[in-house]
């Protein structure tokens, strides 16, 4: 499985279609393509990168079987998880225009498609197809377009649909909370909140956070000391809810003025890494992004390689190749940096930025280190 992983690579670093297309037909042959579901849209993904058509790719969706939705919604999530949303929408087109048919499964994947790919006129096509084929009523599907239309910065629409569907849970009331937060709506957030009991929705953690920044936003002190209140009352592993602390770090630095030590510069650095919410609550703490890069200034080459890992882990593409530059810089011999950064160019699917870099490896003779291990013998 690795060997063919790493020939569609080469075949993409040398535009190989040929080969690509040989492997494809001995893979239908033997029928081994349809056994690995992983393996099948890494290859998709190198055709993707190859063909000067990206229509080409239907020829390779009809090899399927267009009766069963099951083998397109496996695709489709792992199109979303590994950093290739268009070629989901691609695959979700073919789906509609095939009759191949549509679940839940397949329009919440899409839906976030779309938002990565910032495509809210496909977004609301899906939506006009919720509407018509009578999937209006799933909470699941509803969810989903909530969550895109907020991350499209269209928090009007996402209200309409959270007003529109008729059994309600606390995720779609967190959709909406976040598209409100993300706009600075921080009264239309809290009246949702207030609003929550009265449609008998609980309240969970990421419900709390964002009543939290909300009273953050508006400066409420009274309210929000309530809250604080409300949570050590209600939530006994607070001190284990690093969400949560972070929004009462947040809501107490913006008020009392808090000024950064340099545990303060990591904390927010590891917060930029995993949780993308770094630059709010710095500015929170009145910390501006000037401050925070000059407080990088003294990181360790350990340091510069835990933020690589959690880059990686988040998909912060921008904030990782900060991380390994600076670390390149400490510390130029350092293989293990330059696998990092590769495996986040490959989340992504930016194969010609893994080929530059592995011109790099092989210019600076890098290698990665053998692992060992060893038994201490004692009489």
């Amino acid at each position: 499985m690795s060997n063919i992983i790493q020939f569609l690579h080469q075949c993409h670093l040398t535009n190989n279609i040929l080969a690509i297309k040989k492997l494809h037909g001995h893979l239908l042959r033997t029928g081994l393509l349809f056994v690995w579901h992983d393996f099948h849209t890494q290859l998709i993904a190198t055709y993707a990168a190859c063909l000067p058509k990206k229509n080409d790719l239907n020829n390779f969706f009809k090899c399927m079987n267009s009766t069963n939705p099951l083998h397109f919604n496996v695709i489709i999530s792992d199109f979303c998880q590994k950093g290739f949303p268009f070629l989901a929408l691609t695959a979700f087109s073919f789906m509609h225009k095939n009759d191949v048919p549509l679940d839940t499964y397949a329009l919440c994947s899409t839906l976030t498609a779309s938002s990565k790919v910032k495509d809210v006129y496909f977004g609301r096509q899906i939506h006009a197809h919720v509407g018509k084929s009578g999937w209006s009523a799933s909470v699941f599907v509803g969810s989903a377009l909530i969550d895109m239309y907020s991350k499209l910065s269209n928090v009007k629409d996402a209200a309409l649909v959270f007003d529109e569907i008729p059994d309600k849970n606390t995720v779609c009331a967190n959709a909406l909370l976040s598209g409100y937060g993300e706009a600075g709506l921080w009264v239309q957030e809290l009246e949702l909140v207030r609003k929550m009991p009265v449609l008998k929705l609980k309240y969970d953690h990421f419900t709390l956070s964002a009543s939290l920044r909300a009273c953050t936003g508006l400066s409420a002190v009274e309210m929000g000391r309530q809250l604080h209140c409300y949570l050590l009352r209600t939530t006994p592993d607070i001190e284990s809810d690093v969400f949560l602390q972070s929004a009462l770090i947040e809501m107490y630095g913006k008020w009392t003025g808090i000024r950064p030590d340099g545990i303060a510069f990591l904390t927010v650095i590891s917060a930029c890494g995993h949780t993308g919410q770094g630059w709010r609550i710095a500015e929170g703490m009145g910390i501006a992004k000037s401050d925070l890069y000059k407080g990088m200034g003294n990181c360790t080459i350990s340091m510069w390689g835990a933020l690589l890992s959690a880059c990686v882990d988040r998909g912060n593409i921008e904030l990782g190749k900060l991380a390994a530059e600076r670390a390149l810089e400490l510390d130029p011999q350092n293989a293990g940096i330059c696998i990092m950064l590769s495996n986040l160019y490959a989340r992504f699917g930016m194969w010609d930025e893994i080929g530059r870099l592995r011109v790099l490896i092989n210019a600076r003779g890098l290698r990665k280190d053998v692992g060992c291990s060893w038994v201490q013998v004692t009489s």
